[in-house]
């Protein structure tokens, strides 16, 4: 059975009402009979005399606009009506039938199956809230920092998880290496020079944690708070080991679960990583 969202099934709600509010005021330049009445071989409903026809016309038009929208809470709820004859039929999507001869529904069936709409939504949409309430979140991978994404979809859609690491770790580098013109030093020292304190030099930018270089991170089990921006630099060579170096010299292959760890862990430092100043050495001054 499919399932649908809440926001999704209050949407459908709202066309249900909508369709009702419309119909209803089309309904009121309307005669009303049933089947009874016509003895199922007149129309249904027909314009009451003295009506703008014009008015009318465009009553009927905004009508067929709010069922072309409530239809499909028809169908999401199973409410349609079967038919000698004709099988299951929709009353909402059809209701146009009822001013032709041997009309096959009336004014109140209409009703009431807008009305049925409405009970089984309203039952939807709180079954569907309390489902969304208790349900562990979800992980997607294509929701990782971009860069980690990018570098690593195709080769996880095929099931190659060490590899979707170690290429996602990589293009992590290749990245700002690119974006600090510093294609001129190996990966490790990239990130040493790159994360280190003190100034940058000519041709060595630095990425620097913004704020007070004082900023400090949580405490210490031994009392201690460490700088962000040192925290940032050991950050950088921790994954350096233990992930990019581990997935790129050895062949043992990574579990999905263990893949997706890791990758969250280079979106996280990637993120991080954006917020950082770009800070060039400065020029020197003519004497």
């Amino acid at each position: 059975m499919a399932t649908y969202s809440a926001d999704y099934l209050k949407r459908l709600m709202a066309a249900v009402e909508r369709f009702e509010e419309i119909f209803g005021r089309w309904m009121e330049t309307q005669e009303e009979s049933d089947h009874i009445q016509t003895r199922g071989l007149f129309p249904t409903v027909w314009t009451k005399e003295g009506q703008d026809q014009a008015a009318v016309r465009t009553l009927e038009l905004d009508v067929a606009e709010a069922a072309g929208a409530a239809a499909r809470a028809v169908a999401v709820t199973g409410a349609s009506m079967r038919v000698a004859g004709l099988g299951v039929v929709d009353p909402i999507e059809n209701w146009s039938l009822m001013s032709a001869p041997k009309a096959i529904f009336t004014p109140q069936e209409v009703r009431a199956t807008a009305a049925r709409v409405r009970g089984r939504l309203g039952t939807m949409i709180s079954e569907a809230e309390e489902a969304a309430e208790s349900a562990t979140p979800g992980f997607a991978p294509s929701e990782l920092h971009e860069v980690i994404w990018t570098a690593a979809a195709a080769h996880w859609t095929t099931h190659q998880y060490r590899v979707a690491v170690r290429e996602a770790s990589e293009a992590l580098t290749v990245h700002w290496k690119e974006r600090l013109g510093r294609n001129d030093v190996t990966d490790t020292s990239f990130w040493q020079q790159t994360l280190s304190g003190g100034e940058p030099e000519p041709g060595k930018p630095k990425l620097a944690w913004p704020g007070p270089a004082e900023d400090q991170t949580a405490k210490s089990m031994r009392g201690g708070l460490a700088p962000l921006a040192g925290a940032l630099n050991n950050l950088a060579t921790g994954l350096n080991l233990t992930v990019r170096n581990v997935a790129t010299h050895t062949r043992d292959e990574l579990t999905e679960q263990e893949g997706m760890e890791r990758l969250a862990a280079y979106s996280y430092f990637a993120r991080l990583l954006d917020q950082c100043e770009i800070r060039l050495a400065k020029e020197p001054e003519d004497a």
